[in-house]
């Protein structure tokens, strides 16, 4: 039966709704592990003396990864088992999770979250292909629409209980809570979830997998370098560069001639994977990166608390639900290329908004902004994974999915490199010489972001010798810190609104005005007589 084995869909497929939590749990979770750590940044850079370029990696390190490893996952997950690749792949997520709470070093943090990478790449191809396997044309768009807005709800749950775990505990708690979730997952999974695999068993693709674990990281890295240094020609950062990009195409241009691609490039040719998958990356380039930029104008500016911050952030996984959830309905009826393109633009009118908040401006004005970005998300999201998989055939429903989610992973990982970058150097031209009343040794730090500034004169406060003869000028140095951030985040956000305005024009050129009346699948018929057999 096209991808899924004998007994895939056997009588515990009604037990469905089990099924759905379970598969969403453990979609959550990894998902909610990219949002969570934001509101620990401040917390890790005073507690490990971490730079920003060692922030960036600490949220990069797990998205580079995790990205990277995708491709390989979705093979994985189709020749060995969706269920057995998802319950390993949760496992070593749950030990890094571990390990990465007890971190004592930005290096070792920056280790262990990249294991959690590994451990959580399976866990969006694997979910989607049991979804995509165990639903009827007539389920799947409901069914992908709720794992969307189970991405969207991550977006506020990872923030609110990472900044309720810190107001009660030190800062490794936001990696321990993965822990009891990963094992009542496993559990419950070994129970209720099907396995299934594909029919012909595709081979690894090591050649692939190395491709384009050193493209990404390479291209990646030469961004956060440059950034950091500003010397973009120098052989580190435009080196790297340069290399990232080389490496990339040329696993473009060896994935077109093997015979079981990491990446499959064909897929790539279907206007509606390529045009979607686009949108969908240039969304989370734009979200993940604005993110991190209002980290720290939430915390840093304002003054508020991690847990207000997650509160604070609870607009966007709202306006996600909502219209993730919506979104099946709205592309049947309106077509998905309305649907994304509209999505896109009121992201880009959402980091409009963004670009004339200042330090004084009402909370309410940042909220409905941030819930202006959380319906067009979720329109994109929804509606985009709901096309891509319409065109994948059904024993490549993993290896879609895995095209799909690295491709935006990737989109992340650059939206936090890219616009940290420019947030950074805008943010050390803006506040010029001002800390140069601080001693030698925490003047460069000063100057590396608005965190480091705060972290840097929170150690002179602890030398009586040091803050003494510049008490007096202290708080005209932290308003001069938090004005020149403002300034560099506005800046910034018109960036990410100019590149969400180039999605949208993409999605309009290129995206079908419909979705295809036959999605690949199982049909209502044959979904039903093996549940009822046990065939």
């Amino acid at each position: 039966m096209n991808a899924v084995t004998t007994g895939a869909l056997t009588g515990r497929t009604q037990h469905r709704g089990i099924m759905m939590a379970v598969l969403g749990c453990c979609f959550l979770v990894v998902m909610m592990d990219n949002t969570i750590l934001n509101v620990a940044l401040q917390t890790i850079q005073q507690d490990l003396n971490a730079t920003n370029s060692e922030l960036q990696w600490a949220v990069d390190s797990y998205i580079l990864v995790y990205a990277a490893l995708m491709f390989s996952a979705g093979v994985l997950a189709d020749s060995y088992g969706r269920r057995r690749v998802l319950l390993v792949g949760m496992l070593v997520f749950g030990a890094a999770s571990a390990l990465s709470a007890f971190a004592s070093s930005p290096e070792q943090l920056v280790l262990w979250r990249a294991v959690m990478g590994l451990g959580g790449a399976v866990v969006p191809p694997a979910t989607l292909a049991i979804i995509n396997d165990t639903s009827t044309p007539e389920q799947r768009g409901k069914a992908i629409g709720i794992w969307s807005a189970i991405g969207g709800l991550s977006i506020a749950l990872g923030p609110i209980m990472g900044g309720f775990l810190l107001e009660h505990y030190w800062w490794g708690s936001v990696f321990l809570i993965n822990v009891p979730v990963v094992v009542i997952c496993a559990v419950l999974m070994l129970r209720y979830v099907p396995e299934s695999r594909a029919d012909n068993r595709p081979k690894l693709d090591m050649i692939g997998v190395l491709l384009s674990i050193l493209g990404t990281a390479a291209l990646v890295y030469g961004v956060i370098r440059g950034g950091e240094t500003d010397e973009w020609l120098s052989l580190e950062a435009g080196g790297s560069i340069a290399a990232g990009l080389l490496l990339l195409a040329l696993l473009v241009w060896v994935e077109r001639r093997a015979t079981a691609p990491a990446l499959d490039v064909s897929l790539l040719r279907k206007p509606a994977f390529a045009a979607g998958t686009a949108g969908i990356a240039l969304a989370f380039f734009a979200l993940t990166g604005g993110t991190f930029l209002l980290v720290f104008y939430v915390q840093g500016v304002r003054g508020l608390t991690p847990l207000e911050l997650g509160l604070a952030l609870l607009p966007v996984a709202v306006g996600t639900i909502i219209s993730a959830t919506l979104s099946g309905s709205l592309a049947r009826k309106h077509g998905p290329k309305a649907v994304v393109a509209s999505g896109l633009v009121l992201m880009m009118l959402s980091f409009l908004w963004l670009g004339v908040i200042e330090k004084d401006s009402a909370l309410w004005q940042l909220e409905l902004a941030l819930a202006l970005s959380g319906l067009g998300l979720g329109l994109v999201m929804g509606t985009t994974t709901t096309a891509i998989m319409s065109v994948v055939p059904a024993d490549k429903s993993a290896i879609g999915a895995a095209v799909n989610n690295t491709l935006r992973q990737v989109g992340a990982a650059l939206g936090v490199a890219v616009l940290g970058s420019i947030l950074s150097l805008k943010y050390h031209d803006e506040l010029g010489n001002a800390a140069d009343i601080l001693p030698a040794g925490l003047r460069d730090e000063a100057g590396d972001s608005l965190g480091g500034t705060l972290g840097a004169l929170a150690k002179a406060q602890q030398e009586p010798s040091v803050i003494g003869p510049i008490k007096d000028q202290v708080p005209a140095l932290v308003s001069h810190a938090q004005e020149a951030y403002i300034s560099a985040m506005h800046v910034t956000v018109y960036v990410a609104a100019a590149l969400l305005m180039i999605a949208a024009l993409a999605v309009l050129r290129w995206l079908p005005g419909r979705l295809p009346e036959t999605i690949p699948g199982p049909s209502a018929d044959a979904v039903e007589a093996q549940a009822t057999s046990g065939q």
